[in-house]
């Protein structure tokens, strides 16, 4: 048993040696459009394995790509443009008018201002171009900078709406509210619930433990900035005041420009931890202190030397040795600049710990973005999925070593 521990004890040495020493292999989705933004996950096609929908700012196209089996996962994926919009921010997937066929809403900025929907076609066309159909929701046409979308079901009716965000002028957090017939794109109603600065993220969470998903949200920019949920007054208050701003909660944040968040178990408390880039500086570990609305105690993890400006953060045990890691991604990541890596912390009894950096992505690559944690390749590690949009590496995966 000593000889076997001894030996299970080196592999996993072994394996953390490897997870750690230098740039992993990148695998190309798709580059052939401009400004890749964002990658969203949902499984689309009913076969367990998780697709995405991304908006290409410049090339002002919205793709969904179908992930492959096994053996084809390093390959370019199938994929199809759903849609043509100017200035695209976000693309989330969601079935909204319930058909069983997965649509997808993109936000747009620039001078475009607007929400759309590109409602999907009937099997077998999917991946026909064609047979996707793109309206826009009126009541959002030219009213703000939509940066964010985020599906979920808030006044308990009429299957599900959207929470949105937006910055710059008229910027907010909002949703948008579905109407008995959701392909009645005039039905739709807006409702402002929160005047924001500029929002980066939102997650739907269940952050006071009362049955109900509230708003996790970051908001980067003006005297509102910082990390922050919405507390859902439940399905029946929202039906009688709809356009009454939810109550809020500040978690931190409110001194620096935070990014994308990520929400779990960071330590092995199992109590909630937030974690934010922040431009400029590091990251930012938000860890409650339990209780129904818990004080959050703040500790910056620093940005390691040679890397661009934090971008996005997510949470996952990289070297499967059984404790959180931490990715992150950057901006302004010009070479010779490190765009991507990840961050493990010392197993020293401290939740505070001392966090060392290891390589991703090298050199290649300046503006990158949201991150998703998963097992593309199905050897039991997590890979990273993410975009770049200055280089144009387009959508594409790092291969975790550790396996």
């Amino acid at each position: 048993m000593l000889r076997h521990d001894w030996i299970l004890g080196l592999v996993l040495i072994l394996a953390v040696q490897v997870a750690g020493a230098g740039e992993w292999p990148r695998h190309t989705i798709d580059d052939s459009s401009r400004g890749a933004d964002g990658v969203r996950l949902a499984d689309v096609n009913g076969d367990g394995l998780l697709d995405i929908a991304t908006g290409w700012e410049e090339g002002g196209q919205i793709r969904v790509y179908l992930q492959p089996e096994k053996t084809k996962v390093r390959s370019r994926w199938p994929a199809v443009t759903v849609g043509q919009v100017k200035s695209p921010e976000d693309a989330v997937f969601v079935d909204l008018d319930q058909d069983g066929r997965t649509d997808v809403v993109s936000c747009c900025e620039g001078r475009t201002r607007t929400v759309f929907v590109h409602w999907a076609p009937a099997a077998p066309h999917y991946l026909q171009g064609s047979a996707w159909l793109t309206t826009a929701l009126p009541c959002t046409q030219q009213q703000q900078s939509w940066m964010f979308g985020l599906p979920m079901q808030v006044d308990g009716q009429h299957g599900v709406d959207l929470v949105v965000g937006s910055k710059g002028a008229q910027a907010a957090i909002g949703w948008l509210e579905a109407p008995e017939d959701p392909r009645d794109v005039d039905a739709w109603t807006y409702h402002r619930l929160y005047r924001a600065g500029w929002i980066m993220s939102l997650q739907a969470r269940d952050m006071d433990a009362d049955g109900d998903l509230d708003i996790l949200a970051t908001d980067r920019k003006g005297p509102t900035r910082g990390l922050l949920w919405l507390e859902n007054p439940g399905a029946d208050d929202v039906r009688l005041r709809g356009d009454a701003d939810w109550a809020q909660h500040r978690v931190g944040g409110d001194d620096r420009e935070v990014m994308f968040l990520a929400a779990g178990a960071l330590r092995q408390t199992g109590q909630l931890d937030l974690v934010a880039a922040v431009k400029g500086r590091g990251i930012s570990w938000f860890r409650s202190q339990g209780g129904r609305q818990p004080p959050w105690a703040h500790q910056e993890i620093a940005m390691p030397p040679n890397c661009g400006s934090g971008k996005g953060v997510a949470i996952g045990d990289i070297n499967l040795d059984g404790q959180m890691d931490l990715v992150f991604s950057c901006e302004h990541a010009e070479p010779p600049l490190s765009g991507v890596r990840w961050l493990t912390r010392d197993a020293d009894g401290r939740e505070e710990g001392r966090w060392r950096d290891h390589e991703i992505s090298g050199e290649r690559g300046i503006k990158f973005d949201r991150l998703e944690l998963l097992d593309l390749d199905h050897d039991g590690d997590l890979d990273v999925l993410t975009c770049e949009e200055r280089h144009n590496l387009g959508v594409f995966w790092y291969e975790n070593p550790t396996r």
